[in-house]
């Protein structure tokens, strides 16, 4: 088994790459047949959007914090571990984003495209679906829209539905709403196309985020799945992501 070794800057990560690079062996990415990414959640994310059109599968160690979408680290037994991998395939989000001075921004996003308030006042929002509008104004932090595998992380946070993996289905989640005060959000099918549209956007500045890519004086933000684009991630047996969500919800 070819294996190529990607790791963050941290010094831990750094030294676990050179023992195991020394112990396994190494190749380059474009030789690989898996490639082992060794940091947190965060490096998991850049190492998926980096090596996506190589369409080799992503086996995470941890050497991060959290850790969520990482197996346990162990220098031992990594072919074994490789071997007996299962695979899950995610999609990502498309994001399109207008600025006040017309630029387009374009993003993919694994966990979640997201709206924030720029500065002291709160956003106003209209919210789009299908090229129907669903929602007039909300008056909020902020909104988001999520994967399954992105429902744990800031979509949680923000009090957002934990999706299964598979469960073709998009969290749209409001972050701190005022008006409507109790809403909720709202689940969409995967395929949902989603638009948010800036109201006052010089007075209440906006910026979208796609997996920390970020672009500020949005007045426009375009959403939906892209299902011609694949992330291969392995994961552990008995530790994949559906294992993962669902220990979430009884922790």
């Amino acid at each position: 088994m070819k294996i190529a070794f990607t790791a963050s800057d941290a010094p831990v990560a750094q030294t676990a790459r050179a023992v195991l690079a020394t112990r396994y062996g190494a190749v380059d990415e474009g030789a690989a047949d898996v490639i082992v990414a060794l940091g947190g959640d965060g490096f998991m994310l850049h190492t998926l959007h980096r090596t996506q059109s190589l369409d080799v599968p992503v086996y995470g160690m941890n050497r991060g914090t959290v850790g969520f979408l990482m197996n346990g680290y162990s220098e031992s037994d990594l072919v074994a571990r490789l071997k007996a991998a299962e695979e899950a395939v995610l999609n990502p989000l498309s994001m399109r984003a207008e600025t006040v001075s017309g630029e387009v921004h374009e993003a993919l996003a694994i966990n979640e495209v997201s709206l924030l308030r720029q500065g002291p006042q709160a956003a106003k929002l209209k919210i789009w679906v299908d090229g129907r509008l669903r929602l007039e104004e909300l008056v909020c932090d902020g909104a988001l829209v999520a994967t399954p595998a992105g429902s744990t992380a800031y979509n949680y946070s923000a009090h957002g539905p934990i999706l299964p993996i598979g469960s073709e289905v998009l969290a749209l989640t409001a972050i701190a709403p005022f008006r409507p005060r109790r809403w909720r959000g709202a689940l969409l099918a995967a395929g949902a196309k989603v638009r948010f549209e800036v109201s006052d956007p010089n007075k209440r500045p906006v910026m979208a985020d796609a997996d920390s890519r970020s672009v500020r004086d949005v007045v426009r933000v375009d959403i939906a799945s892209e299902p011609g684009i694949r992330h291969r991630i392995l994961f552990d047996p008995g530790h994949g992501l559906d294992e993962r969500l669902i220990q979430e919800q009884f922790a």
